[in-house]
């Protein structure tokens, strides 16, 4: 453990040191700050001399500023974040020899390979939190009121969900830092991957969707089910989808279900219909946790492959 500890304070020591970081933090930090100032403006005009809704601080984080909302911009440049962080983790070590000659110190592999993880969760879990209390402290200064304690908990849950998101583009980056010897290549992969899932993923979904439910002009209402079915079911492969229907789902309460009316069966249709207030935190919870467990098990799954990737190379190969 105070291996593991020693391995942690280092990178921690690496990455606050880092440009590149500093600059994509800042950068990130900056146009959240800017987001949400224009929403709280825009809703604090919207509201003058009218009686305030429920749940209103929590408009601040899905309300679209200018282009996108604060769940938006992270969902799409979060990942970047996690690029950052681990795209030259392993193989810039390797190149330099330093990764030879702190494998030849009384450190295991594992304590390596996750010291180094570990690291860039506590530097992701750094942005997010300095993210999330300075647009709660803009929120009450601008708007003037007080999140209650339901939205504290939904924006505590929201601030998880997107931990574990980032954490696994982190894992990406891990392993393919690990693969290849070059951080270039290794960068270019990761952002390959990145640009794989924030665009060709949707338009691969609408592909498919145009083979097997062509769109005519006879085309019907179960037609137009299915086909948003085939969009929606081919797009769920995306992290990206999988956070930002969870996380859409946690901080609006007058969300009832990650599916667009579309892909509704017709008795969630009659159940949303009947309850349109907004949804309980439990309710809200149980509606996103298959989305949860999906996010917490591709990231196990791509650390757990760098992990044994990493413990089964040769060390004269390092």
């Amino acid at each position: 453990m105070q291996r593991l500890k020693v391995i942690i304070r280092k990178e921690l020591a690496d990455h606050f040191s880092s440009y590149r970081f500093a600059i994509i933090f800042a950068l990130i930090a900056m146009v959240s700050l800017i987001t949400a100032y224009m929403v709280g403006l825009n809703i604090r005009k919207e509201l003058e001399g009218v009686a305030k809704p429920q749940f209103i601080f929590l408009m601040l984080f899905t309300s679209s500023g200018a282009i996108f909302s604060l769940v938006q911009f992270v969902a799409f440049f979060g990942p970047l974040v996690g690029l950052i962080l681990g795209f030259d983790t392993i193989n810039r070590e390797r190149n330099e020899g330093t990764l030879s000659k702190l494998l030849s110190q009384p450190i295991y592999r594992d304590t390596v390979i996750n010291g180094k993880f570990l690291a860039g969760v506590v530097m992701i879990t750094v942005m997010m939190v300095s993210i999330v209390f300075v647009i709660t402290g803009l929120g009450l200064i601008v708007l003037g009121i007080v999140p209650g304690v339901e939205e504290l908990w939904r924006i505590f849950i929201y601030l998880i969900i997107s931990i574990i998101y980032i954490s696994f583009w982190l894992g990406i980056a891990i392993l393919f830092s690990i693969l290849f010897r070059s951080t270039a290549t290794s960068a270019l992969a990761a952002l390959a991957v990145w640009i794989f899932f924030s665009f060709f993923v949707s338009i691969g979904a609408n592909i498919l969707a145009n083979a097997l439910a062509p769109e005519t002009e006879a085309a019907g209402a179960d037609d137009i089910f299915w086909r948003a079915k085939v969009v929606k079911a081919f797009t769920l492969i995306s992290p990206m989808e999988l956070y930002t229907d969870a996380t859409a789902t946690i901080i609006d309460p007058m969300r009832k279900s990650t599916r667009s009316i579309v892909t509704m069966g017709p008795m969630e249709s009659l159940s949303m219909s009947r309850f349109s207030g907004p949804l309980r935190l439990s309710q809200s919870i149980l509606i996103v946790v298959p989305y949860i467990i999906s996010l917490v098990a591709i990231t196990i799954i791509c650390f757990a492959v760098s992990y044994i990737v990493f413990m089964r190379q040769e060390i004269r190969s390092l």
